[in-house]
């Protein structure tokens, strides 16, 4: 049982994720470390748990590994002597981008259980997307763990080897649907709305139109085209995406971080 949770990096995706394990999980003791105290600190008051080093968060049940990825080989060797000195069962939750459970246990000094997860913001509010992927964790582990994250939004399990392009997809995402909804703002700014009308139309649109999308029985295309009446003015719009090569510049947005997330490794 994941009774203790130790959280390594309280930065984004790190304080995210303990938001969402103290919703699944209101009893269990949270133990933050952070380089900048200050975060540890706010997370400890806010979720009610402990301020602590990385060497006594390492002593958790599980270890929430939230290093981004080219510090995780600095941070794992100053705990190698702590893990190795354990004597009970404990994991490993890495969300660092592009390093493979494999390269974990290599960092670590050690076969342990670790499952490596692909969160991404909207985490923080129960509207995430998280993918799993682990290598030695029991049944009833993977299923505690499933259930700790579930706080956090849809939980998938997947192949390692597809992980990295859904976090190009899902965990990059976000920055490219903040893009657009402020594109969409200020298209509705330049057309004569207010900014904050336009901003609450574009993202209340957003969230409908992406809740339709994934209830519906229908291709994006077709959910598309649903709304484009001939010589209507949506369609005017499409034209003027396309002509701006809208698709393929979103295509090569993800394709660019998938290709970095390989670099990582």
């Amino acid at each position: 049982m994941f009774t203790t949770i130790g959280f390594i990096g309280c930065g984004n995706m790190g304080s995210a994720m303990a938001r969402a394990f103290r919703l699944a999980c209101p009893t269990a003791e949270l133990f933050f470390a952070n380089r900048s105290p200050e975060k540890a600190e706010d997370l400890a008051q806010s979720l009610v748990g402990q301020v602590c080093s990385n060497a006594e968060a390492a002593k958790c049940s599980l270890v929430a590994l939230g290093v981004k990825p080219q510090l995780m080989g600095d941070v794992l060797a100053d705990l190698r002597p702590v893990l190795a000195a354990r004597g009970d069962r404990f994991v490993l939750l890495t969300m660092a981008a592009g390093l493979t459970t494999a390269r974990i246990r290599e960092l670590a000094g050690a076969d342990y259980p670790v499952a490596r997860i692909m969160p991404n913001t909207p985490a923080a509010i129960g509207a995430g997307v998280i993918q799993l992927c682990h290598d030695g964790l029991t049944e009833v582990e993977l299923e505690e763990l499933t259930e700790l994250l579930s706080g956090a939004g849809l939980v998938d399990l997947i192949d390692e080897e597809l992980i990295d392009a859904a976090c190009a997809v899902s965990g990059c995402g976000p920055a490219f649907a903040y893009m657009f909804l402020d594109a969409l703002a200020r298209g509705g700014e330049a057309c004569g709305l207010p900014r904050d009308k336009a901003l609450l139309y574009a993202a209340k649109m957003l969230e409908g139109a992406a809740k339709l999308a994934g209830q519906s029985d229908e291709s994006p295309e077709a959910l598309k085209q649903a709304v484009c009446s001939p010589g209507g003015a949506t369609i005017q719009g499409v034209y003027a995406l396309e002509n701006a090569n809208f698709s393929a510049a979103v295509q090569s947005a993800v394709q660019a971080s998938y290709k970095r997330a390989l670099e990582l490794k």
